[in-house]
C-alpha cells in the first residue's frame, strides 16, 4: 500500500519527468500501443540488419581479399570477421547499459543508431581483411541498441502488453537476421548480377559489397530521424529518480534535513548477486552461441559446393530462403507466440523449443541429398521451423530477464547480458568457421563425415542449453 501511495505522489507531482509521463500514459492506455511498438520494431531491426547482412556474401568477400591460401580455408577467416563485432560489443555493453540507467534510454539509442550509419557504410567500402575486421569491431563497440531497447520495451507499455512488446523485439530481431541476409544475398556483387543497371566502373562495381551496406545505412538514417520523437521512459526529472541514481547525494541532503516524503532510498543491490538473473543470462548465452554459430554455418554450408556436402546455392538463393522463413517467423511471433505463452508458460515454451531443435538440426546433412524443387521446399520449411523455435527461446528469456530486476537496473542488467552473450557469440562465428573448414576436409571420414559432424556439434551445444534450463533459480 505504501508503494502504491508513493507511486501516486510520483505521478501527481512530476509533470516534466518523462518516466512519470509514460507511467500516466500506461495507466490511461486502452488497446494495443501500436505507436510505441513501432519504435521498438524500427530500432530492433536497425541493430539486427548489420549483424546478419554479411553472411550470404562473406564467403565471396574473403575470397576476393585473397587472404585464404586454399578454398577450404575461407570459412576460417570468415569466422573472425563475424566475431570481431561481438568482441567489440562485449567490451562496451555494460558501459552503455549504465549510461542508459543514468541518462535515459533515448540518447543511448540515438548514439547506437548513428554508429550503424557510419561503421556499416565503411564496412561495405572495405578493401582488405584487416580493414573489414577493424570496422566491424568498432561497429560492435558502439552498437548498444539491443540491450537498451529490451529494457525500453519492458517499460514503455503496460504489464498487459509486456510479453507482446518483448515479442516485437525478438520478432524484429529475428526478421533482421533473415531480412539482412536477403539484402546481402540480392544486393552483393550487383555489377555481376545486374550488369544492365550497375557497370563495373561504378562505385558499386569497384566495391561489390557496398550496396547492401549502403541500403542498411539509409534505413538506419531514417530510424535516427524517427527516434527524435522517441518517448523517454526513465525517471530522470523527479526527486525519487535522482535519489535512485545518486543515493550518496540524496543521503547528504537528508542529513541536512531535506528528506524525501519520509521515504528511505537505499543503494541498488548488486546485479551479480541476483541468482535468478545470472542463471537466465547463462542459459541465454549458451543458446546465443548456438544461434550465431548456426547462422554462420548455414550460409557457408548453403553456398559451398555439393562435392563438399553443401547445396551449391548462390548468395541470392540463400537470401531467398532466409527471406521466406522471415515471413513465416513474422506470422508465428505475432499471432501464435502470445497465446501460446499464456497457455503453456515461458519455461515450457523454452524447453519445448530446445527439445524440438535437436532432431530438426540432425536432418540438415540429409537435406543436401535432395535436388530441385524438393530441396527448396524442404530447406524453406526447415528454416521457418528453426527460426520460429529459436525466437521462442529468446523471447521467453528476454521476458524472464526483465522481470528479474527493477526498472532502475534494467539497463545495466541488459548490458551485463549483452556483454556475456557477445563473448559467447564472438566464439560462435569463429568456432563455426573453423569447424566448417575442418569438416570440409574430412568428407571421406568413417565417423560422422563432413557436415554431419558440424550439425552434431550444434546439437551438443543445444543440449547443454536445454539441461541448463532446469537450474532451480530459473523457475
Amino acid at each position: 500500500m505504501a508503494d502504491d501511495e508513493s507511486r501516486t505522489i510520483l505521478l501527481e507531482k512530476n509533470e516534466d519527468c518523462p518516466g512519470c509521463i509514460i507511467d500516466r500514459t500506461k495507466q490511461d492506455q486502452r488497446g494495443v500501443p501500436y505507436f510505441h511498438l513501432s519504435f521498438i520494431w524500427l530500432v530492433s531491426l536497425c541493430t539486427a540488419l548489420p549483424i546478419s547482412s554479411l553472411f550470404p556474401y562473406l564467403y565471396f568477400m574473403i575470397r576476393d581479399f585473397h587472404i585464404a591460401k586454399q578454398e577450404e580455408d575461407i570459412g576460417f577467416y570468415a569466422g573472425f570477421v563475424a566475431s570481431s563485432f561481438m568482441i567489440g560489443r562485449a567490451l562496451t555493453s555494460i558501459f552503455w547499459g549504465k549510461l542508459a540507467d543514468r541518462y535515459g534510454r533515448k540518447p543511448i539509442i540515438l548514439i547506437g543508431t548513428f554508429s550503424v550509419i557510419i561503421f556499416n557504410t565503411l564496412f561495405g567500402l572495405s578493401t582488405s581483411f584487416w580493414l573489414a575486421i577493424s570496422v566491424r569491431f568498432f561497429l560492435g563497440c558502439f552498437n548498444c541498441l539491443l540491450g537498451v531497447i529490451r529494457a525500453y520495451a519492458s517499460e514503455v507499455v503496460s504489464e498487459e502488453y509486456n510479453a507482446l512488446s518483448l515479442s516485437v523485439v525478438s520478432t524484429s530481431r529475428g526478421i533482421g537476421l533473415i531480412l539482412g541476409p536477403a539484402i546481402g544475398g540480392y544486393l552483393a556483387q550487383p555489377a555481376e548480377k545486374y550488369p544492365s543497371i550497375f557497370s563495373q566502373s561504378s562505385v558499386f562495381g569497384r566495391f561489390p559489397y557496398f550496396l547492401p551496406s549502403f541500403v542498411i545505412s539509409v534505413y538506419a538514417t531514417g530510424v535516427l530521424i524517427a527516434c527524435w520523437w522517441l518517448p523517454e521512459t526513465l525517471h530522470t526529472r523527479c526527486r525519487i529518480a535522482q535519489g535512485r541514481l545518486n543515493p550518496t547525494e540524496l543521503n547528504d541532503d537528508e542529513s541536512r534535513g531535506g528528506g524525501l516524503d519520509d521515504q528511505k532510498i537505499i543503494s541498488k543491490p548488486s546485479l551479480l548477486r541476483n541468482r535468478q538473473l545470472m542463471a537466465i543470462i547463462i542459459v541465454y548465452c549458451v543458446f546465443s552461441l548456438q544461434e550465431i554459430a548456426y547462422s554462420e554455418i548455414f550460409s557457408l554450408w548453403a553456398v559451398s559446393d555439393r562435392s563438399y556436402g553443401g547445396l551449391s546455392f548462390s548468395s541470392q538463393d540463400v537470401g531467398e530462403v532466409l527471406a521466406i522463413s522471415g515471413l513465416g517467423l513474422l506470422v508465428f511471433q505475432l499471432l501464435v507466440y502470445p497465446p501460446l505463452e499464456k497457455t503453456l508458460g515461458l519455461l515450457v515454451i523454452i524447453r519445448l523449443s530446445a527439445v524440438l531443435l535437436i532432431p530438426l538440426l540432425s536432418c540438415y546433412p540429409y537435406i543436401a541429398l535432395l535436388t530441385g524443387a524438393t530441396l527448396h521446399l524442404v530447406i524453406n520449411c526447415a528454416s521457418i521451423l528453426k527460426n520460429a523455435l529459436s525466437i521462442s527461446l529468446v523471447t521467453g528469456l528476454f521476458i524472464m530477464l526483465n522481470k528479474a530486476v527493477p526498472q532502475n537496473q534494467r539497463g545495466a542488467a541488459n548490458g551485463i547480458s549483452m556483454t556475456a552473450m557477445s563473448v559467447f557469440k564472438s566464439f560462435g562465428p569463429a568456432g563455426g568457421g573453423v569447424l566448417f573448414s575442418w569438416a570440409q576436409k574430412r568428407q571421406d571420414a568413417t565417423f560422422l563425415p563432413g557436415d554431419e559432424m558440424v550439425f552434431l556439434v550444434l546439437n551438443l551445444v543445444q543440449l547443454v542449453g536445454l539441461i541448463l534450463t532446469f537450474i532451480p533459480y530459473i523457475s
